[in-house]
């Protein structure tokens, strides 16, 4: 006969493990914390000029983010079901939204057939000739698994910090009889709980207990400063500044530059095909849109660079 199992088991474990269920929840809760921080981040780094106001430059972001690329086009007919009155235009509607790419390929594998569509059904069939694909990066890649790759690797740091951290507050073992295992556990919760005294009746056999200090070593620290690694590794991938490092006097302008490298190259990337995307949008439907990084993302403009400098030399002369 199948064992029935009751809806506390189904949540919480066969046998009730709750502490399982909370340390998966809170391992859940980290990656999802350093996904939407990347993704954010990610998704603001570049500033659209001159967009119709029927392109959403946020939702063009968030598309080349999660699906690497978008299509830009003109529609002629598009209906009120589709697009307020107040974003519709004379002459037709610019919109930049998601893309099914073709099979049928030019010699620089541009698919010559692509189809537009929307969630709430849109859809349309476009080609070469009346449609642009602006590309996330030079390999034509989204940047979620990315970022969820570096996610995934920052929220066990942090979560191997929070066990270091509590390992430092009860760095314990208590061994005990089976039929004292429920006494011990009220009385790991009095301590716990920081209370001053720990109380029991005179039953309570203390003969048969065994505590070992388990010497739990601090690497908090060790650990913070690998997460700090990680993250710059982040950073660079998608191309904003940052230092791993924290170092007791500043870099100078040119060294700055130059353990900048990666960075730019990565930012470079990405901009690059944003641009070229750009020129097409423009020579197409004799418009004028632009794109530039956004520059409020990095750490010091050039004037802050020459006063690091003068910060730096202030502090080699003391």
């Amino acid at each position: 006969m199948a064992k029935k199992y009751k809806m506390n088991d189904i949540c919480c474990g066969v046998k009730g493990d709750y502490q399982f269920w909370e340390s998966a929840n809170a391992n859940s809760i980290a990656q999802q914390y350093y996904l939407s921080r990347l993704s954010e981040l990610a998704m603001s780094m570049f500033k659209w000029k001159e967009l119709p106001d029927s392109v959403d430059p946020r939702f063009l972001e968030y598309t080349l983010f999660y699906e690497g690329a978008a299509v830009f086009f003109k529609d002629n007919d598009l209906t009120e079901r589709n697009l307020s009155k107040n974003e519709q235009e004379e002459g037709g509607t610019y919109l930049a939204l998601q893309v099914v790419l073709g099979g049928d390929l030019n010699v620089y594998r541009v698919p010559n057939n692509r189809k537009a569509y929307a969630v709430n059904t849109y859809n349309k069939k476009l080609t070469v000739e009346d449609s642009v694909i602006i590309w996330n990066n030079m390999i034509r890649l989204p940047e979620y698994g990315r970022m969820m790759f570096y996610a995934e690797k920052l929220a066990q740091i942090d979560r191997a910090i929070d066990v270091n951290v509590k390992g430092q507050r009860f760095p314990i073992a208590i061994l005990c009889d089976e039929s004292q295992r429920l006494t011990m556990k009220q009385v790991y919760k009095q301590y716990d709980g920081n209370e001053p005294f720990i109380f029991g009746d005179k039953s309570l056999d203390l003969s048969g207990i065994q505590v070992i200090n388990t010497g739990s070593p601090y690497v908090a620290d060790k650990l913070q400063q690998l997460k700090n690694n990680i993250w710059a590794e982040a950073m660079m991938c998608l191309g904003i500044p940052n230092s791993p490092s924290e170092k007791k006097e500043r870099l100078v302008a040119n060294e700055a530059k130059v353990s900048q490298g990666g960075t730019l190259a990565s930012r470079s990337s990405r901009l690059e095909m944003r641009k070229r995307a750009c020129d097409e949008i423009n020579k197409m439907f004799g418009l004028a849109i632009d794109v530039e990084y956004n520059q409020d993302l990095d750490m010091s403009t050039e004037d802050g660079d020459s006063s690091e400098q003068e910060e730096s030399e202030g502090f080699d002369n003391e």
